[in-house]
């Protein structure tokens, strides 16, 4: 097991690991650190975000800089505030043990006057972001002309917002001979123009392959007809009780309107777009870190910088233009060591669009199911029983009991449950009793249209430690069936799988008296064996010919075909505009969501 003492940081930041509880150091900081240190030379470090970047180059970056001596020697530049803020505040922690040594932000809606005397009182390293960086050297109250570091931070974010003359004015303001240490997700072509013109001999540091998805990230995906794509979001919304998660709309019309409709169906939702001003910026992000919005449906440009590490799933509801694009969306999710979901809604005309992305970024999409009502009631029901389970007592509760024992009087147990139980599933079932399938298929699974395949409940899920792929091994392993284990889905405490249906007498004795860790492991039949997994016999979903000779949605370098009209024109799926009303644009419209009156999802 490799240290961070092996990798040669001083005392004081070893302290600071250890006060943090760092253990060992992720790959990127185990390549880089040592790099950064030993070698006065220019880094180009690729890595997927969530990694520990800022680590990677803030151990080093305080290890070099001179604390006794007041001056900037150290510049890193990022692309938005949030991002600047958290850079700042985690360089304070790395540096607790370090006296002397002063971290400034510099970021636009603060005052520019306050940032500079913070910078006058003697701040050795700044961090900012490139328009206010730009803002203070015209007025000349900054001084980067002796630096003696420069670090670019997201640096293709940086340029996919269009901040390229930015970053050139502020390079060429720096003195040749500093270090530039450039750190990016992704190498695009402006990326690496900046690393042709800046950097001298550059060494280079490639955690994974360009572009390649994360392996803590599984993707899926959900065909449906484009009408039906906003109940195809609720639906996973509703199958996902403990969802924390970002939702991705190409537009901000679209993502303003889908936010609406989500806060109107009764969902702890949120828009996040470039019309929003600074100050609601702040508020919307606040509320999102503090679990007081469930869903954050944004546009690509304002989720820059979001780093939010507890992030259960990322939902594409449309596909971006742009590889990079999917892959920094995918990074959102599955950070600091967690597991998480990237799932794509798409149509079937997009179909080859996935076929694409699972070339480039080297990983599998699995195409799962719309979960159906019934399962939706289940998933629910069970997600109630777990939070009663798992509810403390308030003894306060007591001078009330007598009292509510008197109203329950002649209740038997089992009627008393079925009462409790019935208040969520009647809610769900109500919706959901006569809304239609959402799934589009290419070509049928024969073997559960003719009854040959069953699908089972298990009492184990993510609270365990499982994902659907270590669920799908655990079950393999326990059964013997190897591949006869498909269609696995992983809830919080609860799963689905599938096999055979020549298996299920098998399976139903094998789990009869199972204990995992001390715990009795239950596994029963589903009424509903369609089921909403996938991860195993399921045949792809292939357009016979498809590929082909077809022109590809992606340009060349794996960019995903530009557009021509973002903005010019219009798109259906957009809707009206900035009408409002209650008209739902998003196809045949399902019941009033149960989410509509009083919700039980906890507002953490």
């Amino acid at each position: 097991m490799n240290t961070f003492k092996a990798l040669g940081l001083n005392e004081a930041i070893l302290q600071a690991v250890s006060d943090m509880g760092f253990t060992e150091p992720s790959e990127v900081q185990e390549k880089a650190i040592p790099v950064l240190l030993k070698e006065a030379t220019d880094v180009v470090a690729l890595a997927q975000t969530g990694t520990g970047k800022t680590a990677a180059f803030g151990f080093p970056l305080i290890q070099k800089i001179d604390a006794n001596n007041r001056k900037t020697q150290g510049l890193i530049i990022s692309p938005t505030r949030e991002l600047c803020l958290q850079i700042t505040n985690e360089l304070k922690n790395y540096s607790k043990h370090v006296k002397g040594l002063n971290v400034v932000a510099v970021y636009g809606g603060a005052n520019i006057q306050e940032q500079a005397r913070q910078i006058s009182r003697g701040a050795q390293i700044i961090v900012a972001t490139p328009g206010r960086m730009q803002d203070m050297m015209r007025r000349n109250l900054v001084d980067i002309s002796t630096i003696d570091f420069c670090v670019l931070d997201e640096a293709d974010e940086m340029l996919n917002m269009g901040f390229y003359e930015d970053i050139t004015t502020i390079l060429a303001d720096t003195p040749k001979g500093k270090q530039t240490w450039l750190f990016s997700a992704t190498m695009p072509k402006e990326v690496a123009r900046i690393a042709k013109q800046f950097m001298n001999s550059p060494i280079e540091i490639t955690v994974g392959t360009k572009n390649e998805g994360a392996d803590s990230v599984s993707h899926e995906y959900y065909m449906v007809n484009a009408r039906d794509r906003y109940q195809a979001l609720k639906r996973l919304a509703d199958a996902n009780p403990e969802i924390f998660s970002v939702v991705f709309c190409r537009t901000k019309r679209d993502t303003q309107k889908v936010a609406e409709q989500l806060i109107e169906d009764g969902y702890n939702a949120s828009a996040l777009h470039g019309d929003l001003s600074q100050n609601q910026r702040d508020l919307v992000m606040k509320s999102f870190r503090a679990r007081q919005i469930q869903m954050l449906v944004a546009t690509d440009v304002a989720a820059r910088g979001i780093d939010v590490d507890d992030i259960t799933h990322v939902i594409n509801y449309q596909l971006p233009d742009e590889i990079e694009t999917y892959t920094h969306r995918s990074g959102r999710t599955g950070r600091a060591g967690k597991t998480g979901i990237s799932m794509v809604i798409v149509s079937k005309s997009e179909l080859r669009k996935i076929r694409t992305l699972e070339k480039i970024i080297n990983k599998q999409f699995v195409q799962k199911d719309i979960p159906t009502g019934m399962e939706i009631c289940e998933v629910q029901l069970m997600h109630l029983a777990n939070d009663i389970q798992g509810t403390k007592i308030n003894e306060e509760i007591n001078p009330y009991l007598y009292s509510i024992n008197e109203v329950l009087e002649g209740i038997s147990r089992e009627d008393l449950i079925k009462k409790v139980f019935s208040v969520e599933f009647t809610r769900f079932f109500n919706y959901y009793q006569k809304t239609k399938d959402l799934n589009v298929a290419v070509k049928a699974d024969m073997k559960e249209e003719s009854g040959e395949s069953t699908r089972y409940f298990i009492n184990i899920g993510a609270k365990d430690g499982f994902d659907w792929m270590s669920l799908k091994d655990f079950l393999k392993d326990a059964t013997g069936l190897g591949e006869g284990i498909y269609k696995v889905d992983c809830k919080d405490s609860f799963s689905f799988f599938n096999t055979d249906t020549e298996n299920k007498d098998t399976i139903l004795a094998l789990f009869e008296d199972f204990k995992l860790q001390g715990r009795q492991v239950h596994v029963e039949v589903t009424k509903d064996t369609r089921g909403g997994g996938g991860g195993g016999k399921r045949k792809r979903n292939d357009r016979k010919g498809g590929g082909g000779k077809r022109r590809n949605d992606f340009g060349g370098d794996g960019d995903f075909k530009k557009r021509k009209s973002s903005s010019g024109r219009k798109e259906r799926s957009s809707g009206g505009g900035e009408r409002r009303g209650k008209r739902k644009p998003d196809g045949p419209k399902e019941n009033k969501s149960p989410f509509s009156g009083k919700r039980r999802r906890r507002d953490r």
